[in-house]
């Protein structure tokens, strides 16, 4: 990621144009102006050019014509739906391998450090694990601390993208980012002139930034810690921010501004239906599915309740599905918890250890 470049510092998507996009639900990207350096995909263009000693009216033409494509609505559908990602990729048998449960207990890379150990090396590793899960530091597992930290590894992208973007924000490196902070990085010299002409109204977006980060800071101290900014920077993934999200949902798609969204809006988010051309048939089965499903109070609109269970649907829990299963095939006693000894007795269901399945403990005979 280029420090001239653009860049959006909640996702670290590199745009070529400073414009809105998908990926964190933001339209503020942060640019460095530098006179040496043009940025974005021009400022590669440009170079290439210099680089190569070529023309640059013929490459500038080009770049046009990307920009047009780039910016011009695509016909294919815009999903703003938050789905739970699954747990594993591979499918849950236990009666051919444990390769499901490791991925959805360690998580797809973790469970890969796992593969070359001996059941030594896996059972001494599970057992440091187990201290972390057990959070109230009682003895014993529950179904509910194993569910919260499936939930933890599974969401380690997402924890991972946070400490990437935090030494951006801390400026003082006292271990929290203050809005103004926050404020001051992201938006830096717009701060003087939040009504610039380039179209984009960083005043407004700034409000919404503020309302977001204040839901975020669930102690009011005006100061977020590092569970505090995830829920600001992934607010999709905390129950106490869904309102934010349905809200920020609303006001993109409610062009009217009476607080719904009507079926043209809801079509008009994912369609250019301008274009002369015939609609997709996707475009006439999303009519089907508003009139059908979406607004199920059956006034030609969506409320704040029915937009909640369009974006963020109730899906099936399977990090509580998969905690249920492990506490079920490891509880010997049958008491609804685990025991370390219950879970490291059980060690292949939960980390595994493929050295003994292909004899390679043997071959590592001399590291142990």
């Amino acid at each position: 990621m280029a420090a001239d470049g653009l860049h959006c510092l909640r996702c670290d998507w590199v745009p070529g144009l400073l414009r809105s996009h998908e990926r964190c639900g933001t339209g503020v990207c942060r640019v460095n102006q530098s006179p040496r350096i043009v940025s974005g995909f021009l400022g590669l263009v440009l170079n290439l050019a210099y680089a190569m000693k070529m023309e640059i009216r013929p490459l500038l033409m080009c770049f046009a014509l990307c920009v047009v494509y780039a910016t011009s609505k695509p016909t294919e559908k815009k999903d703003r739906v938050h789905h739970e990602a699954p747990l594993s990729s591979k499918e849950h048998d236990d009666g051919t391998n444990f390769d499901y449960d490791h991925d959805a207990f360690l998580g797809e890379d973790g469970a890969k450090t796992f593969d070359d150990l001996t059941p030594e090396e896996s059972k001494n590793r599970l057992g440091k694990i187990v201290n972390k899960i057990d959070a109230d530091e009682d003895g014993f597992v529950t179904e509910a601390e194993l569910k919260a930290w499936i939930k933890k590894a599974q969401k380690k992208y997402i924890y991972d993208n946070v400490e990437r973007q935090w030494k951006d924000f801390d400026m003082n490196n006292d271990g929290t980012i203050s809005w103004d902070e926050y404020k001051n990085v992201t938006y830096g010299t717009y701060l003087d002139d939040p009504e610039s002409d380039d179209g984009y109204n960083y005043k407004q977006m700034m409000a919404r930034d503020e309302r977001r980060f204040k839901m975020a800071d669930e102690n009011g101290d005006h100061i977020a810690d590092k569970e505090e900014f995830t829920a600001f920077l992934h607010p999709e993934e905390y129950e106490h921010m869904k309102d934010i999200v349905v809200l920020e949902t609303m006001e993109d798609i409610d062009k009217n501004g009476d607080g719904f969204i009507d079926l043209e809006e809801y079509i008009g988010d994912m369609y250019n239906h301008e274009d002369e051309m015939d609609e997709p048939e996707w475009v006439a089965t999303e009519r089907e599915q508003f009139s059908e499903f979406r607004d199920k109070n059956k006034d030609g609109k969506m409320d704040k309740e029915e937009t909640m269970d369009w974006i963020l649907p109730a899906d099936y829990d399977h990090a509580e599905a998969e905690a249920k299963h492990l506490v079920y095939e490891s509880d010997t006693n049958k008491d609804g918890k685990l025991t370390k000894e219950e879970i490291l007795n059980k060690y292949d269901l939960f980390v595994g250890s493929q050295a003994t399945d292909f004899g390679e403990a043997l071959v590592r005979h001399d590291e142990f």
